[in-house]
């Protein structure tokens, strides 16, 4: 199984590139909205489609069955397990194997990175109601302010992960959004916050909804609100592993087409990816990264101790060329190996 995300994010695109997004959406709460492929996914559809088309036109070199896979709803962990729910492996043959890659500017393009065993954490996206009592900004006593309740929330967060969590385990507690008020002189009723819950342990996630969930009913009571807050869990999607045995077997298929100073091994990350879905489902799998950023512009920042700008940046723009090459030639040469091509890993470039 070869599988591309298909989804974009609510980003205003400012790269000035010549093709950059014009498009408008609306979201979920019926607002218009700037829509940019700010994490790459533009890049994986198109090195999907040039691989499918060598692919094809190469039956000769390889057996089997390729299954591909287009896979809406990534950035909101949803797709994978929908897919899967609606009879992805049942009504099509379940597969022995399952690729999959994802862009960045760690990498200059050109190269691409493997990460046996955890790849990225768990991800929990939590939705908070803070429910205070409105009035008159000038007569902050007749109320119950949910807009400070909600800022003292965002700091005791923070000590979740730096006094809970013991030191050296990954953790992280981010608040994305807060949304509350409509005027100055307004003391709203209640105050809405989303937060990106990040772990790797099963011990360590546990810990962290539930301490979310303590630390917001607490700052809640302590102001007195007129009722218990909300805290719900409203995306969830496990940690993703890549089969160790494959890794290695594939990194040495990489190794030999891309050249061993062009595959690099990365870290674990904090990101989080709902492919994770389809390994739970019981296909081993390979999820790799692919270098994107320029060359030249990567050097020049790395000397500097800088950084490019990242997946989810209004101003990320992968090296396209260079990518998308060594994106279709990483793809033909890992599924001719699964697929017993006497070619895989023959240094070929592809077409």
């Amino acid at each position: 199984m070869l599988r591309t995300e298909l989804d974009a994010l609510p980003v205003e695109e400012k790269t000035g590139l010549s093709y950059a997004s014009k498009v408008m959406a609306k979201d979920d709460g019926g607002h218009d909205v700037h829509v940019m492929h700010a994490c790459g996914h533009d890049i994986h559809m198109a090195v999907w489609i040039g691989t499918a088309e060598i692919m094809a036109q190469t039956k000769s070199q390889w057996h089997g069955t390729l299954i591909l896979v287009g896979q809406p709803a990534e950035e909101t962990v949803g797709g994978a397990k929908k897919m899967i729910a609606d009879g992805l492996f049942t009504r099509f043959p379940k597969p022995e194997f399952g690729i999959a890659l994802h862009s960045g500017n760690s990498l200059p393009a050109g190269m691409v990175g493997i990460t046996p065993g955890f790849a990225s954490s768990n991800s929990d996206s939590v939705a908070i109601a803070i429910y205070g009592r409105g009035g008159h900004g000038a007569r902050p006593e007749t109320t119950v302010d949910p807009i400070v309740v909600a800022a003292k929330l965002v700091l005791g967060l923070q000590t979740i992960v730096s006094r809970e969590i013991k030191p050296g385990d990954p953790a992280v507690i981010t608040v994305g959004y807060i949304q509350g008020g409509t005027k100055a002189n307004i003391i709203p009723d209640e105050v809405h916050l989303g937060l990106s819950v990040r772990s790797y342990s099963d011990e360590v996630r546990k810990h962290l909804l539930a301490a979310i969930e303590r630390v917001t009913k607490a700052e809640a009571e302590a102001a007195n609100a007129p009722k218990p807050p909300l805290v719900k869990v409203v995306e969830s999607t496990d940690a993703m592993y890549n089969d160790p045995k494959l890794s290695e077997r594939l990194s040495q298929v990489l190794v030999q087409t891309l050249g061993a100073d062009n595959v690099r091994k990365l870290p674990p990350n904090m990101t989080s990816e709902d492919y994770s879905e389809f390994i739970e489902a019981g296909v081993p799998s390979f999820y790799f990264s692919l270098g994107a950023a320029n060359p030249q512009q990567f050097k020049e920042v790395q000397a500097k101790g800088g950084q490019l700008p990242s997946n989810h940046s209004p101003f990320y723009a992968p090296d396209m060329e260079p990518s998308l090459k060594t994106g279709v030639e990483a793809e033909v040469a890992v599924l001719r190996a699964l697929l017993g091509s006497n070619s895989a890993g023959s240094g070929q470039s592809a077409p």
